[in-house]
């Protein structure tokens, strides 16, 4: 996340900004204020909070200030305090998307053993996500004749989301389609059986 300005005055209302959280409280009766948390993945980011007073960088895990601290104040937010003002706001963020990638056998749709043995790990993912968006993309190597290339991505992506649908999970959708040999992982000259560019990527949002 890069470094965002916050210009911030008394509020009435709590809110969840990505990594941001920001308690503003009635009247002002008691002070509101901002705190950095890490976003799904663990990566930190930086917030500047600005106000009448100058500003303040909030740059490390649970750092918080005052909405109307004066120039480089802040607290570390304990665990306990995080959950009682923001679990409510937490809770009901978003899920980070997931990825995967599944490699095949050349020159057909099987799935490497490796790869078959992530497809529980995923079936999984998608039903721990009420009302999952799958995205399933095929692609091959560039081994063979363009269009045949194009159509066993196809064919690759198909079998992915065959298996997907036959769980009967909560998926409201799940798109397929083929890239076919044009967005190589491993970029290689034409006529290169490279293991890597035979794959179906899946994202799981």
């Amino acid at each position: 996340m890069n470094t965002r300005e916050a210009m911030l005055s008394c509020l009435f209302s709590r809110c969840l900004l990505g990594s941001l959280l920001v308690l503003a409280l009635a009247g002002c009766a008691s002070k509101g204020y901002v705190a950095l948390l890490p976003d799904q993945d663990g990566r930190v980011g930086q917030v500047l909070v600005s106000n009448a007073k100058g500003q303040t960088l909030l740059d490390s895990k649970s750092q918080a200030a005052e909405l109307d601290t004066a120039p480089g104040k802040t607290f570390v937010l304990s665990d306990e305090q995080l959950r009682k003002d923001f679990g409510a706001a937490m809770a009901a963020a978003p899920q980070a998307p997931v990825s995967y990638l599944l490699y095949f056998e050349t020159g057909g749709a099987t799935l490497t053993p490796e790869s078959q043995g992530l497809i529980p790990q995923i079936l999984a993912e998608i039903q721990r996500r009420p009302g999952a968006d799958v995205s399933v993309v095929g692609h091959s190597d560039t081994q063979g004749d363009d269009n045949a290339n194009f159509q066993l991505a196809l064919s690759r992506a198909q079998t992915v989301a065959q298996s997907i649908s036959t769980a009967q999970l909560s998926a409201d959708r799940i798109s397929v389609e083929s890239h076919g040999e044009k967005n190589l992982l491993i970029p290689t000259a034409d006529d290169v059986p490279e293991p890597r560019n035979r794959r179906v990527e899946i994202l799981v949002r």
